[in-house]
């Protein structure tokens, strides 16, 4: 349970923008999106070998 102790005079925008900043630290929405299906392995695999190429092509192109 994340608790966010409001201070006396504090905007209850600030405190529910730190609210969303923690919540999002915690990454209970992306492990619920998830779950929701389930994914290969290999799938997996595959997906992050595809992240790493695109990347590294970023990174490569950025030193040019």
């Amino acid at each position: 349970m994340i608790i966010i102790p409001v201070k006396e005079g504090e905007a209850i925008e600030r405190a529910l923008k730190r609210f969303k900043r923690k919540f999002d630290k915690t990454g209970a929405m992306r492990q619920l999106r998830a779950r929701k299906e389930f994914i290969k392995p290999s799938v997996k695999r595959r997906k992050q070998m595809i992240k790493a190429a695109y990347i590294q092509q970023l990174r490569q192109a950025e030193e040019a």
